[in-house]
């Protein structure tokens, strides 16, 4: 005996079913479940899904962590890292960075993610995958949404290197400095700190 299915046929129509599509980027990232284990941003127009970063990857922004930890108690403010989103101001772009400083105060996009002209400093550690994006996509980012200071702790460089930029204009950082890992480098105000990137050596 053949059964006929009552399920009727799928129509799709503009009004309905394209309706609920996210329309942006932005809105596809939003519409997102929590994916645990793994890392979402919006870099250059592209949804990057990726896997959270080495446990090397990971140390490095807890040196980070580390280093700067005496002048975060001093000053009051909070260190991040790897585990909260940034909302970069103006067109809402979300990013994660591996590290960010910012005031007890910082403004919010939503209830998650903290808006870059808010912030002090963000970092990002280079990885063989990230290497474009942290080097070349991430920096202007950054600038153009106001964020004073990024360092760029960069060990698959050859030599290893680390980078600071500041003096954000027009969407750029006016003024790079970078030195061989190893070396002292004073980081800017706001933040005002001679960090001495010999502690990411050996990694």
């Amino acid at each position: 005996m053949v059964m006929a299915s009552r399920r009727r046929p799928c129509r799709l129509t503009p009004e309905t079913d394209t309706a609920r599509l996210p329309a942006t980027v932005r809105e596809l990232f939003d519409a997102l479940p929590p994916l645990p284990g793994l890392r979402t941003e919006v870099i250059d127009g592209r949804l990057i899904v990726s896997p959270v970063g080495t446990p090397e990857h990971a140390r490095i922004a807890m040196l980070i962590y580390r280093a700067l930890l005496p002048l975060l108690v001093q000053r009051g403010w909070d260190g991040f890292a790897g585990n909260v989103d940034v909302c970069i101001d103006g067109p809402r772009t979300p990013v994660e960075p591996d590290f960010v400083v910012a005031p007890p105060d910082c403004r919010r996009w939503g209830d998650r993610e903290l808006l870059s002209s808010g912030l002090l400093m963000v970092a990002e550690v280079v990885s063989p995958s990230s290497a474009e994006d942290d080097r070349v996509k991430k920096p202007p980012m950054y600038a153009a949404g106001g964020v004073p200071v990024m360092l760029l702790v960069d060990p698959v460089a050859i030599p290893p290197t680390v980078t600071v930029l500041s003096d954000a204009k027009e969407g750029e950082y006016q003024t790079v400095t970078r030195v061989a890992m190893g070396s002292t480098m004073h980081i800017p105000d706001p933040i005002g700190f001679d960090l001495d990137t010999a502690v990411f050596s050996g990694l």
